[in-house]
């Protein structure tokens, strides 16, 4: 299963879920894999057309929920911890800080590539919508060395 590493479990014995609720996951908190806080997932986005989890909503910084920056995460950098109830984004602190965030008022407009882009390759990761395309020419037994 390819999905099986996108989630720690310390008993082998239990199930994982492969499906949850987008609102059973957002207030989650997110962790990097030293165990410093790295906030919440506020929100969880999804790209209408294609049917994907666009990214997560990080909530960072403030206090009692005010003046949080806001960060988009592509969701495929996230992993679950399922037996601590929360999800791990493999990130230094430092390295959020300084990311490109937004806040409550002024939210990003994914239609724009160019935005997404930058976000999904500040992360180390490759664009959903890209992703999707190497997985269509691949299929179609294209793009090979």
């Amino acid at each position: 299963m390819q999905d099986e590493g996108k989630i720690k479990k310390t008993d082998p014995a239990k199930r994982y879920r492969r499906v949850l609720s987008a609102s059973t996951l957002a207030g989650d908190q997110v962790q990097n894999s030293a165990g410093e806080d790295l906030g919440e997932v506020d929100e969880i986005m999804i790209d209408i057309p294609s049917g994907k989890v666009a990214y997560a909503v990080l909530s960072f910084g403030g206090f009692l929920g005010m003046g949080n920056k806001l960060f988009a995460v592509p969701w495929s950098v996230l992993r679950v911890d399922e037996d601590k109830k929360h999800f791990v984004l493999d990130v230094d602190k430092k390295k959020l800080e300084s990311a490109p965030g937004f806040d409550k008022d002024n939210w990003p407009d994914m239609a724009d590539t160019n935005w997404g882009t930058q976000i999904f390759r500040y992360y180390g990761a490759v664009p959903y919508w890209e992703a999707h395309k190497e997985e269509k020419t691949l299929r179609s037994g294209g793009g090979g060395l």
